[in-house]
């Protein structure tokens, strides 16, 4: 591993995010220019948008047969999006949780995570899986379309004016297509860039592709969510925070991970590693945010501190586990008779508690 190989890693973690703001950039105010609301704008074009980093990572990797890299790649990204992004930004400021969150989107996003479990027991997500995977992607977009042409609350609307509304002044159509078709190009080239760096790195330090993506990879092609939640909840937007990672969530698995299968020539290997722990926690995070939402619609600053110590919690894990590490063993003990045990007695007083306040008549 030489210098240039940490230069070109950065440089194309840098790119993807430019790259991809820009393309959100222009291809909302395309759609404006076509007549699309700003609300269609803001559920397809801009949750598309956030997640076409891991996209293009995730593609390029699959079409290169790095698959490990992919698959990690988009579990990972989920695990930090909910952990360490949702934490984050409640420690910032208690987050809203919309009730449609709670009563439709968390719940789909908990079956697209069992999905991968599911689709990946036998050591491979195939072409037909992805192309399962993709197709409740396009019935997922039809129902948010449909249902936002029903949206009749007007600060909704005036809310998703002021964030993806077209400014006459400042574009014009050959600026939007440029800033569509720069994007796009500087999407592939920087995801060139990361995976090359990545697979470099992990040969060099010796540890799997899977870990690489879980971790560094990761956390790279998620910041566009990172900037999104944080600045949202920062500037009092508190609901978009939560929907944000949510909605991207559901897409890293439908469309990302859907079109990584369908793309790579034997489908995306699934390594034991990842089935017997990785997608498993993915999955229980994902179960874990429905009783932590339900409880007053909202994420408080503890919870977002519980969910910030976790991801690093997960972190310590496989860099103990890739390593090989002498206290790996009393590590995974602690947290499987210590920290478990007790995150699952506090979520079950949480449920029961957010149960009764529901349940208690009105004064």
């Amino acid at each position: 591993m030489t210098p240039t190989t940490i230069v070109l890693l950065i440089f194309g973690l840098v790119l993807l995010v430019v790259s991809a703001d820009w393309l959100v950039k222009g291809a909302a105010r395309l759609a404006s220019v076509f007549g699309i609301s700003p609300l269609v704008i803001g559920l397809t074009v801009v949750a598309f948008g956030t997640s076409a980093p891991e996209l293009a990572v995730s593609v390029m990797s699959a079409f290169k047969g790095q698959t490990d890299l992919a698959l990690g790649n988009v579990v990972g990204s989920n695990i930090f999006n909910v952990l360490f992004i949702l934490g984050l930004a409640a420690m910032v400021t208690p987050l809203i949780v919309a009730q449609q969150l709670v009563r439709l989107d968390v719940p789909v996003m908990i079956v697209v995570s069992i999905m991968v479990l599911v689709l990946g027991y036998d050591g491979k997500i195939g072409r037909l899986d992805g192309a399962l995977l993709f197709i409740g992607a396009v019935g997922y977009t039809t129902f948010l379309i449909r249902q936002s042409r029903r949206e009749t609350n007007e600060s909704v609307k005036l809310e998703y004016d002021k964030e993806f509304g077209l400014d006459e002044k400042k574009s014009t159509l050959l600026r939007d297509i440029g800033l569509v078709v720069v994007g796009v190009g500087g999407l592939v080239l920087g995801s060139k860039f990361l995976v090359d760096g990545a697979v470099e790195i992990a040969k060099y330090f010796g540890v799997s592709e899977l870990i690489i993506g879980l971790t560094i990879v990761s956390v790279g092609t998620s910041l566009p969510e990172v900037a999104t939640s944080v600045v949202a909840a920062y500037r009092g937007e508190r609901d978009i925070a939560v929907g944000n990672v949510v909605g991207s969530n559901i897409f890293n698995i439908l469309s990302v991970l859907g079109l990584s299968s369908i793309i790579a020539p034997s489908g995306i290997n699934v390594a034991a590693s990842a089935l017997a722990f990785d997608i498993p926690v993915m999955i229980a995070i994902a179960v874990v945010c429905l009783p932590i939402f339900f409880a007053g619609y909202q994420i408080s600053r503890l919870n977002g501190a519980i969910f910030f110590a976790f991801y690093i919690l997960y972190v310590v894990y496989l860099i103990l586990s890739s390593t090989g590490h002498s206290a790996f063993a009393n590590y995974q003990m602690a947290l499987a008779y210590g920290v478990l045990p007790v995150a699952l007695i506090a979520l079950i007083a949480i449920t029961w508690r957010a149960m009764r306040n529901r349940g208690a008549p009105a004064r």
